[in-house]
C-alpha cells in the first residue's frame, strides 16, 4: 500500500477535529492576554474562576501597536477579546463551524493586512486550517453534525 493509499483512509472528521482544536487553541490564547480576571489553559494546567474584563494591556494595543483603521482602540480590543474566546469555543464544540470559521477567518485577513502584514506563513497556515473548515464543516464529532441527524445518536 502506498503513501497516498494509506492517507486517503484518514477519515477527515478526525483531520476536522485537530484543524478545530489547533485554531481554537491559537486564538483562545490570544484573547486570554487580553483579559484579566479569568484564566483558563488547561496546557499549564491554569483556572482561575472570576468576571473576565478588558486588560489595560490589550486596549494600549490597540491604540499604540495595532492601530486599526476606523476601529477606537476601545472597541477593537473589546471585539477582539470577545471573538477570541466565544469563537475557539463554538469550534471545540462544533456548534456553527463554518460561521465561527468564517468569523476567525476575516480575524486572521484583518491581522494580516493591518496587524502583521510579515507574519503571512502563520497567517497563511490559519487561514488553510480555516477555510477547510469553512468549506468541509466540522465532521462527525460535532454538535453541527449532531443536529443535522436531528439530535439522533451517532451510529453504533
Amino acid at each position: 500500500m502506498n503513501i497516498a493509499a494509506l492517507a486517503a483512509r484518514v477519515p477527515y472528521s478526525f483531520v476536522a477535529l485537530l484543524a478545530r482544536f489547533s485554531i481554537a487553541a491559537v486564538f483562545w490564547s490570544s484573547g486570554q492576554t487580553k483579559v484579566t480576571g479569568f484564566a483558563l489553559d488547561f496546557v499549564r494546567g491554569e483556572f482561575a474562576p472570576g468576571w473576565p474584563r478588558l486588560s489595560d494591556n490589550a486596549v494600549a494595543l490597540f491604540r499604540d501597536e495595532y492601530r486599526l483603521p476606523l476601529l477606537a482602540p476601545e472597541w477593537g480590543a473589546l471585539m477582539a477579546a470577545v471573538g477570541e474566546h466565544v469563537l475557539p469555543v463554538l469550534l471545540l464544540a462544533g456548534l456553527a463551524t463554518r460561521l465561527s470559521a468564517l468569523a476567525l477567518l476575516a480575524m486572521t485577513l484583518v491581522i494580516q493586512l493591518f496587524v502583521y502584514p510579515g507574519a503571512y506563513a502563520t497567517h497563511g497556515t490559519w487561514a488553510a486550517l480555516l477555510l477547510m473548515l469553512v468549506a468541509q464543516g466540522a465532521g462527525a464529532f460535532s454538535l453541527d453534525h449532531w443536529l443535522a441527524r436531528g439530535g439522533r445518536p451517532w451510529p453504533r
